[in-house]
């Protein structure tokens, strides 16, 4: 594991005041490095999406949430093999309800994020539709009502049927785009001139330095912590668990702070979609057994998660053009009451 191989490294840092001041000076340039990339990225995909004559919305839900949940994807594959089906379901669960309430809560919060009511709601459906999706094909292969005592499964043939829905989704989601014109305020815009291949090639330097520049940061905070004798238990409800959706998070304050508040909200939704079909399809098609879902997704972890879904999409089907800092407050607070309840549960 990269984060194994990252904390093995950073903690190899000499004690006292000197390693300190190394471990701060990582963090500083994680940051700005950080900074840097996720301005590239969402410069990128803004330049793109006037490229194609797509809205940015539709640019965010495919082409930058595909590239920001690569990390997400990578650590469910690779905990599937190694015969740890609870972190990748883990995984892909936790991160959609911190993308949905948290990531979107805090870009509201920071700015209301304007957005056209119908394409929003379209796949704001579809994120809704992706999580039940997954309730329901664990909950009907651990035999119904028998999963709340037995637990569930996704069979490895569901996982093949999952990405080939992740396909449909992609190819329909950009032919549906390509059908509207996109009229949007240019003024203040600089689209970059480049060609196309040379703005990919842009946009996916941008999720590289947003991707590895997290995976350096958060083990440099986690050891920092530790040296500064932070309880473990408080690093790992809070630092590791903010890791993986980090690169999500950075994306949308970015695009947020520029105004494509229809960018972040793309993001969201389409990362909560590529949980589903991506992280947990790609999960189970490698698995010879599929995926086992313990007791503990159907008596806390589904339900939490469909609780900021459905709070999340009565907030778009209530809010006119714009999701203002109120319906923020009401995802922050719905993620914030979740993650409560979660841990109160397990102690």
């Amino acid at each position: 594991m990269i984060d194994e191989l990252m904390l093995d490294l950073i903690s190899k840092i000499p004690l006292g005041i000197p390693g300190m001041v190394i471990l701060l000076g990582i963090i500083v340039i994680c940051l700005i490095t950080l900074g840097k990339g996720a301005d590239m990225l969402v410069d990128e995909a803004v330049s793109l999406s006037y490229r194609w004559g797509v809205p940015k919305m539709l640019i965010g839900a495919t082409i930058v949430s595909l590239g920001t949940t690569l990390p997400e994807v990578t650590v469910s594959v690779v905990s599937a093999l190694q015969g740890s089906p609870d972190l990748a379901m883990g995984n892909a669960v936790g991160s959609i309800i911190c993308d949905t309430g948290l990531i979107l809560g805090v870009a509201a919060l920071i700015n209301p994020l304007p957005f056209k009511k119908e394409v929003v709601n379209r796949q704001s459906w579809l994120q809704f539709a992706a999580g039940m999706l997954l309730v329901l094909t664990a909950f009907i292969f651990g035999r119904g009502f028998y999963s709340f005592s037995n637990g569930g499964s996704i069979p490895q043939y569901m996982g093949w049927i999952f990405l080939a829905i992740l396909v449909v989704y992609i190819y329909n989601t950009i032919r549906q785009a390509k059908k509207g014109n996109v009229e949007e305020n240019t003024e203040n815009l600089e689209v970059d001139e480049s060609s196309t291949v040379l703005i990919f090639i842009k946009l996916f330097i941008g999720i590289a330095l947003v991707i590895l520049s997290s995976k350096v940061l958060i083990p440099t905070v986690q050891e920092t912590a530790v040296r500064l004798h932070i309880p473990e238990t408080i690093i790992a409800a809070t630092l590791v668990a903010f890791g993986t959706s980090l690169p999500e998070l950075i994306t949308a304050v970015t695009a947020t702070r520029k105004g494509y508040g229809d960018l972040a909200i793309g993001n969201v939704l389409g990362a909560d979609i590529l949980n589903v079909l991506f992280v947990v399809g790609a999960a189970a098609s490698v698995t010879k057994g599929g995926l086992s879902v313990d007791v503990h997704f159907f008596k806390l972890l589904f339900p939490a998660m469909l609780f900021v879904l459905i709070v999340c999409k009565l907030a778009i089907e209530f809010s006119k053009e714009k999701l203002n800092r109120v319906v923020g407050a009401i995802l922050l607070s719905a993620y914030l009451l979740v993650t409560i309840l979660s841990y109160s549960v397990a102690i």
